[in-house]
């Protein structure tokens, strides 16, 4: 988290070639062919109207605002979400359900090229990675053999006036302490957030908090954050609640995440069962039937995407953290040993930040967070998180975690089955260590949404739109007529959209000026506009194809259409 000041690397550029990457294309010289006979016969204005340029944005380029990502605010982008169909409330008429979101018609879409990307990248382009999709509940015992049941609790704060509750690590402290004699006078207490806010809900408390003592104008030291785990008794005596603004704040203590259900028409303690609050395990319990149906040998990975649920108790900074979500892992099975695991650990932290290159992210908005000491898991040789600097903060977008044997010793001893590896080749056994990439489908999707957002000015005009890479737009291309009263023209616009429906996400638009409809593509991400023009008719001259980031327009034969855009959207 950026409040601690953690040092963020910003490393490793890596570019692949490959299907999400973008392809060089020529631009297309069209000359004049014999003019078409058209049965409609068209006005002067209406001739005048198709000589004219589609749109005068290319007077003058446009010129981007390097400062728009660092003035961006959360509320722009739920605000986008919302009104362009990305991310709704969930159960928005029933005035919301905390922790839960919709996705609308551009955001499914959104959704699942962010998943197929994922699919693509990690599955069907290795030879060494299977799927499966395992079940939302599997038998309790799962979540007591992985330890879940025992320990997978987040420590928790109550506050004893307002019963509210809040995650004690993000709810983050500080003394008030006066600079001229440094002495502490009291506590602020604030909710994780960036830098800016903390300091400035923390300045406006502390203010409150001197007034209160008389002693208003007093200068004071620098916060000195840390979360709620960290506080003692007597210090938890004086910091004040946020719900209360008075010290009414319980020690933590420990609370499950996991949401309990009951399976089979008795409700009592045989039928309690739990929604899997990761996919993990789904795939851990299905290790040993993937190794006998498949031909695959160490080392291999097998990949899940799928639901999780957790009951997060202060769900917060909209889709990042929900109480449903939806997460993108692999488990990837290597020999046992302690320098072993090093290497392939190395290998997957590039993949998967070259993934994540691949799909659209800002290099510079990325970084990396390695975990040490106390910040390990009991079980695991090694975690490195990729972050994001998001508007709210910088915060973990993907783990590459060293899992060491410890999942599937733990699965073979609850379940009595054998869960050995053998490895024909030295006949030996053994189980398998694993490393484990892991992916949220939505905080990936946040991070698209917020990386890709820019804003220019073209011909002291301000534009915004959202510059996703073409591999994930949820629309590929825009068709748009010139005019929509005029048969022919609309026929041939018409006819080229079907035609690029049959392979993309295609939007039909026909209402408007050219520029208005140029702006709302734009602003939802569609990479390319196609224009069909009277000279498209008229002169058989092809269609403009415009450039969503540059604007630049050129114009292409009709039967070169779909080959120029698979190239732009698919590489190839």
């Amino acid at each position: 988290m950026a409040i601690i000041n953690k040092s963020v690397a910003l490393t490793m550029f890596l570019t692949f070639q490959g299907v999400l990457s973008f392809g060089s294309i020529s631009r297309h010289a069209v000359t004049s062919t014999s003019r078409r006979s058209i049965v409609t016969v068209f006005s002067t204005a209406e001739q005048a109207a198709a000589a004219a340029p589609t749109s005068n944005e290319k007077k003058e380029g446009p010129i981007k605002n390097e400062q728009a990502y660092a003035n961006l605010k959360m509320e722009e982008i739920v605000s986008l979400c919302k009104r362009r169909g990305i991310i709704f409330p969930s159960s928005e008429i029933y005035n919301g359900f905390a922790g839960f979101f919709d996705y609308g018609p551009l955001g499914a879409e959104l959704k699942r090229n962010v998943k197929d990307a994922f699919w693509k990248n990690f599955v069907h382009n290795r030879e060494d990675v299977v799927g499966i999709d395992s079940s939302i509940i599997h038998n309790p015992i799962t979540w007591q053999s992985s330890g879940h049941l025992d320990g997978f609790s987040d420590p928790m704060v109550d506050c004893r006036e307002t019963k509210l509750r809040y995650r004690a690590d993000q709810l983050f402290c500080s003394p008030v302490v006066l600079e001229e004699c440094g002495s502490t006078v009291g506590f602020v207490c604030v909710l994780e957030a960036n830098d800016e806010d903390m300091v400035k809900e923390a300045t406006s408390q502390a203010k409150k908090l001197l007034k209160e003592k008389e002693m208003k104008g007093s200068a004071i030291k620098a916060f000195q954050f840390r979360d709620l785990t960290q506080v003692t008794e007597e210090e938890m005596a004086q910091i004040p609640s946020p719900g209360s603004n008075k010290p009414t704040l319980t020690m933590p203590r420990d609370f499950n995440l996991m949401f309990q259900t009951n399976v089979g028409a008795m409700q009592d303690a045989s039928s309690v069962a739990y929604l899997r609050p990761e996919t993990a395990q789904g795939i851990f319990i299905n290790y040993k039937n993937v190794v006998g149906s498949s031909r695959v040998k160490i080392p291999f990975g097998i990949a899940q995407i799928g639901k999780a649920f957790r009951n997060e108790i202060t769900p917060r900074n909209f889709i990042f953290r929900s109480r449903e979500f939806e997460q993108m892992e692999i488990e990837y099975f290597i020999p046992p040993g302690d320098e072993e695991w090093k290497p392939y650990h190395e290998k997957w932290i590039a993949d998967s930040r070259a993934f994540l290159e691949q799909v659209g992210l800002k290099d510079e908005l990325m970084g990396y967070d390695v975990h040490e000491g106390d910040g390990l898991a009991h079980y695991a040789r090694a975690c490195t998180d990729i972050t994001f600097k998001f508007p709210f903060g910088v915060q973990e977008l993907m783990g590459i975690a060293a899992r060491g044997d410890f999942d599937l010793k733990s699965h073979s001893e609850g379940s009595g089955k054998v869960l050995d590896y053998f490895d024909e080749e030295t006949k030996e056994k053994f189980i398998p260590h694993v490393i484990e990439p892991s992916l949220g489908v939505d905080r990936l999707i946040l991070a698209l949404i917020c990386s890709a957002y820019a804003e220019d000015e073209i011909n002291g005009e301000k534009r915004s739109y959202l510059s996703f890479h073409p591999s994930i737009a949820p629309v590929k291309v825009a068709v748009l007529p010139l005019v929509k009263n005029k048969e022919p023209l609309v026929e041939a616009a018409r006819d080229l959209f079907d035609k690029l429906s049959k392979r993309w996400n295609v939007q039909w638009d026909q209402t408007g000026a050219i520029g208005r409809r140029y702006r709302r593509a734009d602003e939802v991400g569609v990479p390319f506009c196609v224009t069909v023009d009277f000279e498209t008719i008229e002169d058989n001259a092809g269609v403009t194809i415009r450039d969503r980031d540059s604007t630049d327009q050129v114009r292409i034969p009709i039967d070169e259409v779909i080959p120029y855009l698979s190239k732009m959207i698919d590489g190839y």
